[in-house]
């Protein structure tokens, strides 16, 4: 971490009387920037932008990614499209296979009659099940093929999405096209040009596939961060990115981003250091979630080749070389976490400041907890 150790540091020290850590602390000069570079990408490209809401939970900025130029978002689940649909945002795509058990059905009947509601589906069970819980209103609902391009989580084969929109087409929904995830793209560098390959070769089957059967895909939706650069075939027709408008360590090791365009981090307080080569932050699994690995660690201190080798629920292990950097107790650090998603989750509120630290908001994570 060498751009962006100044930025980082400038912003806590100013900071450092007004934070109780552990804090994620973001960067809005870096993280507007993040948005609109993708936005401008994406403008060179012809495609439309439908940033996905789960990197950040939080309505404004949903709202700013929105007057950058997103045509609407993309949601995770039900409860996050409710929490946006409430915050006035009026075209939302799940893109999530949705079982409408419990009371999904009926939420998501509200959410149709007050939003543009698209929803993902890729089974013909979970077509049937969506058409009984909208009933005579169907017709509200559209529908987006999920289909497989080789990350092997879920999605339906790209040559069965045609028989997939019949189906729904039959039961009253209204199909609109199709979308992928190429998640295997974040297994290495290499991978990521590779993985938006193979989602190019399965969205141009599966939109063969609907036209086969007479049906126009109006949404050929790609997804990932680390693939977006990637995601420039003719076929697609908007980019689904959720990682971009923060960034994190993973990203950078897959040169999806530079370490000065990372835009959040967390606030650790140095609380003990009776162990010579180690010290001990009050960042745990609790503020950084579980990701990370012997190999990698479980995230960076910028400016520094120092990287937690472990982490408790309230800990975490700071191995320190000898003859080299060494914090005292009370001294707050920036932590750069590997996967920024599970840490935006653990924490009820974003402080929101700049480059400089100069000022401070605090923004709420609205759509945290919202798991289903």
């Amino acid at each position: 971490m060498r751009n962006s150790v100044s930025q980082l540091q400038r912003a806590l020290d100013a900071l450092v009387e007004q934070v109780d850590t552990p804090a994620p602390i973001v960067l809005v000069d870096v993280m507007q920037s993040n948005i609109d570079r993708m936005q401008g990408f994406a403008a060179q490209q012809n495609l439309a932008v439908r940033p996905h809401v789960k990197t950040h939970k939080c309505v404004e900025i949903g709202r700013r990614q929105v007057e950058a130029g997103a045509v609407g978002i993309t949601a995770g689940n039900v409860g996050e499209a409710e929490v946006f649909a409430a915050a006035g945002f009026d075209d939302i795509f799940i893109a999530y296979p949705i079982w409408p058990a419990g009371t999904k059905g009926p939420r998501i009947r509200r959410l149709a009659e007050t939003t543009r509601l698209r929803l993902g589906v890729d089974n013909f069970a979970a077509i049937d099940a969506l058409a009984d819980a909208m009933g005579d209103e169907a017709e509200r609902l559209q529908v987006v093929i999920e289909i497989d391009c080789g990350a092997r989580r879920s999605g339906a084969p790209p040559e069965v999405a045609g028989d997939l929109a019949v189906t729904a087409r039959k039961r009253g929904l209204i199909p609109v096209g199709v979308f992928t995830y190429p998640g295997h793209g974040s297994s290495s560098r290499d991978a990521r040009e590779r993985a938006a390959r193979d989602q190019d070769v399965a969205l141009t089957t599966a939109v063969r596939s609907l036209s086969a059967v007479g049906i126009s895909a109006e949404v050929v939706s790609a997804g990932s961060t680390p693939t977006v650069e990637f995601s420039t075939s003719s076929v697609i027709t908007e980019i689904r990115p959720g990682e971009y408008v923060f960034n994190d360590l993973n990203n950078t090791r897959l040169d999806a981003c530079t370490e000065d365009q990372i835009a959040l981090f967390v606030a650790g307080t140095v609380v003990s250091d009776w162990i010579q080569d180690q010290c001990i932050l009050d960042v745990g699994t609790k503020a950084l979630g579980r990701e990370g690995s012997l190999e990698i660690g479980y995230g960076a201190i910028p400016g520094t080749t120092a990287v937690l080798a472990k982490l408790n629920e309230y800990h975490g292990f700071l191995p320190l070389p000898a003859g080299g950097f060494r914090p005292g107790i009370g001294t707050v650090l920036p932590v750069v976490p590997n996967h920024v998603c599970p840490v935006v989750l653990n924490f009820e509120e974003l402080i929101i400041t700049d480059s400089t630290g100069t000022w401070l908001e605090r923004w709420p994570i609205d759509a945290r907890g919202f798991l289903n």
